[in-house]
């Protein structure tokens, strides 16, 4: 009888197929060498099942008799994928490394309707506003009381003395509008939030109809006084007739705004200025040549109104 044998093989390239009769009952493996790498390791093994199949630890026996070791392929397997895995930064805090719960999205700001205009052409045309502590409003009672006391100085209780007005910190825009309503001829609006500007101020010059007489300046307050000498010689209009000041209260230094606006081309001799502050907050008697005409509490806000020396006896 005839039995034929495998072929000869190099030592580094095995085949344990057979040429006897019945396949072989254990996997076929196949070990080659290959060009290597640094990532590679130099010898590879691949395994197949067979009709019959194996149980893994008959594998791995089977396996092991051949020079491979299972238990350290498994190893580097699993810490490599776990090496692979980035690693989020931790911070120490007393001594202990303490990782930062993930910040939640804010919510999306919304607007509701709960100003008003007091008089004028837009009475009672509901203006929107912030929900929130984002923007806070000039307080109705403090806005009519600033108008009935401006439109006295003027010398007309009726209506307010017709001139441009601006209006500094304007939010939802509502002292602007309501110079508008009550006779201003121009109002600019200085408010640095675009989202306030596209969302509120500008929807509400819409409804009361007054956007072809506004202008809107999205910039920050200070950044506004820094390019005043530009604004006044480009419009060529001189200084502005009314001047609004409603900034936060928290972020403000009234003694520096107030220096700013009395050393400002915006500023001329015949100028109102509207300022409202909080409580424990020195206001000078004097704003470069305008003189507080009056200063009011109303809780925990207070209102100053300068103007010019001839107001003074219009009030009375």
């Amino acid at each position: 009888m005839a039995v034929l044998s495998p072929s000869t093989l190099s030592p580094l390239l095995l085949n344990t197929n057979s040429e006897f009769g019945s396949p072989p009952s254990f996997p076929l493996l196949t070990f080659s060498s290959a060009p290597t790498t640094r990532s590679s390791s130099p010898l590879s093994v691949s395994y197949s099942k067979s009709e019959n199949g194996l149980a893994s630890e008959q594998k791995k026996i089977l396996l092991e008799r051949y020079g491979y070791d299972i238990d350290a392929d498994e190893y580097f397997s699993h810490s490599s994928s776990k090496s692979k895995r980035r690693k989020e930064p931790l911070k120490r805090r007393g001594g202990k490394q303490v990782q930062d719960p993930p910040e939640d999205p804010k919510p999306p700001r919304t607007t509701h309707k709960l100003l008003q205009v007091l008089g004028g052409t837009a009475r009672r045309v509901k203006l929107l506003s912030p929900k929130g502590m984002d923007v806070r409003p000039m307080m109705e009672v403090v806005k009519g009381a600033a108008f009935d006391i401006l439109q006295a100085a003027g010398g007309c209780p009726a209506a307010l003395r017709p001139g441009r007005w601006l209006d500094l910190y304007s939010g939802t825009g509502s002292v602007g509008i309501e110079a508008l309503s009550r006779g201003c001829s121009e109002v600019h609006f200085v408010e640095m939030d675009p989202w306030v500007v596209s969302d509120v101020l500008r929807p509400n010059l819409e409804e009361t109809g007054f956007l072809d007489a506004s202008v809107i300046h999205t910039v920050r307050v200070e950044k506004f006084f820094e390019r005043a000498e530009q604004f006044v010689g480009k419009c060529n209009s001189g200084p502005f007739d009314y001047i609004s000041v409603t900034p936060p209260y928290t972020q403000v230094d009234y003694g520096v705004l107030m220096r700013q606006i009395s050393e400002s081309p915006l500023l001329g001799e015949n100028t109102f200025i509207v300022v409202e502050y909080p409580l424990k907050t020195d206001m000078l008697d004097s704003c470069g040549n305008l003189v507080k005409i009056t200063d009011r509490r109303f809780g925990r806000t207070l209102l100053a109104i300068y103007g010019p020396t001839w107001s003074q006896k219009k009030k009375r």
